[in-house]
This record gives C-alpha cells, structure tokens and sequence, in this order.
C-alpha cells in the first residue's frame, strides 16, 4: 500500500520536530544547514499539504500550536524509523564494500590479477577479497547466480544476461616439448595441421579452448590426445613429450625462457580479448569498480 502524499516527505517532518526542540525556525534551519527563508517555505507547505496550521507566527519568533505539538508527537516515531533505516543501509553497505569476491578464468586469475588485486589493496587496505579461479563457463555460470561481484574470462562467447567489457589482449601459443618433431620447425604450422592434430587441451567450458575451436572456423578440430583440466597439468604433459597444445602465451612466458617448451611457428591469428564480465544493467560499485578500472589501465 502506497503511502498517503501528505506524509511521503518526512524531511519536512524532522524540521517540525527541530522547531519543537530549540523553540524557533532560525535555530531549526541553522540545524538542518538551510536558510531561514527556506525552513519556512517547506515548514508552509507541510501545513498546505496536511491542511492543518502547525506554527504560532509572532514577531518574536514562531512556536508550535497544539494541532502542531500532536502532529510532532506522531511524527517522531516515523523520523526515528527513518533514521535507523539509513543507518542500517549504510552499515550494510560499508559490509559490503569491505568485502569483494571475484571469479576468474584460470589464464587471468593465475597470470593477472595478483598485481591487479595488489593494486586494489593499496587503495582498499581493509579489503576483504575471495577469488575462485575456473574455466569460462563456470565464471560466467557464477557470475550469473550472484555468487560473485565481478567475473573475467577469456572465451569468445559471453552468455545472455551479462555485460562484457575487454580489459586485456592475449596471444595464443601453439608449444611442443623439446623432443617433439614441431620443435624445430621453421614454417608455420597450418590451420589443416592444427585441426588434424589431436592436441593435449582443457576441458569442455575452457576458454582458451573455445578460443583456439573459434579462431579454426570453419576447420573442426580433432579430438584432444588429452584433455587436462589445468595449463599447468597440461604443459607438465607436453614437456614429457605427450603432444602439442595451444596455450596463452601469458601462461608459458617462463618455460619458453627455461627453454622447456618450444613455442611453434603458426600460419593463423590466434589473439584474443580477455574481458570482464558482471550482470547486464547492473552498475559495478565499490570494490568491484576499482578492480575493473585497475584491470583496463594494466592493459
């Protein structure tokens, strides 16, 4: 049931209440940081509304009437309840934003957000912060549910029901161990060679994966030799000599330098946009906030 509209400002109300308290309209306007022409009109159009004269006016200064000690009266209990509904959203919301939970896909949370999350902190000190690193799917499924406040991925499809927005670029690597025969190749390896070639990959949902399935097209790959569901499981794989597998570069930059993979040549673009992602026609608030702006500015 809606509210009466001669009772919906209660600002006006707690004016009243301030006139009643320190006895004249100047000191209740200089209370609630108004000018005494201004405490006045609202003090007037409160009577206007409720059709009932409130205020005894006098050179000397104005007082409450009978009609406007009673409205007082029941007034209070509805400025006090308003007051203590503002101060329990606040309180809510300075829980809320001392807190941030995020989801990432493995290459992001593995690679990126460390020095994200480090450059949050030092703005936030107090910041409490839980990251749950999946595949794609499962960020985005999470995402969805309201389990967290802000997700990244790196596939190429986003679901129905969220905001995307990139954040950072990504290079695909196609990486053999040292004893492979790609391992010494000088010519790219072919798209045809690619989808031919069973590769040791992620898991069904992986981003990595649908980015390599999408940059294919219209070329079907194979069926993996392996499917791992960690980079770092899948690139113990190939070292030991399973295969081949294509890779952030993000996620091999150490053992290209170690020397314990061999990044192979390729003839296809294999870039991607890594991006982040939260409910559509929500506003990202707060920590949340602050971690995305940091992400887009690390780019």
């Amino acid at each position: 049931m809606p509210l009466p509209p001669q009772v919906t400002d209660l600002t006006a109300f707690d004016l009243l209440l301030s006139v009643a308290r320190l006895g004249s309209v100047g000191r209740a306007a200089a209370a609630h940081h108004i000018s005494q022409p201004a405490a006045s009109a609202r003090l007037r159009e409160l009577e206007r509304r409720l059709g009932l004269t409130l205020l005894h006016r006098s050179p000397r200064g104005s007082t409450l009437t009978g009609t406007g000690a009673l409205v007082a009266d029941w007034a209070r209990a509805a400025v006090d309840a308003a007051d203590a509904l503002a101060t329990g959203v606040a309180a809510l919301r300075t829980t809320h934003e001392s807190r941030l939970a995020v989801a990432a896909s493995q290459t992001v949370a593995e690679y990126l957000l460390p020095a994200w999350l480090v450059a949050l902190r030092s703005g936030h000190p107090g910041l409490s912060v839980t990251l749950r690193a999946a595949n794609s799917a499962e960020v985005a499924a999470a995402v969805l549910a309201g389990e967290v406040d802000l997700g990244f991925v790196e596939g190429p499809d986003v679901p129905a029901g969220l905001h995307a927005e990139a954040v950072a670029a990504d290079r695909l690597a196609v990486v053999v161990g040292t004893g492979h025969p790609w391992a010494k190749r000088r010519r790219g390896v072919t798209p045809d060679e690619l989808a031919a070639t069973p590769l040791v990959s992620r898991e069904a949902g992986s981003g990595t994966r649908r980015a390599f399935e999408e940059a294919l097209q219209p070329l079907v790959a194979a069926a993996p030799l392996l499917e791992l569901s960690s980079t770092t499981a899948i690139k113990h794989a190939i070292a030991a000599g399973s295969g081949a597998a294509v890779l952030s570069s993000l996620a091999v930059t150490a053992e290209l330098a170690a020397g314990t993979l061999v990044a192979v040549p390729s003839a296809m673009p294999l870039q991607r946009q890594l991006r982040a992602v939260w409910p559509a026609g929500a506003q990202l608030t707060g920590p949340a906030r602050d971690l995305y702006a940091i992400a887009r500015r690390h780019r």
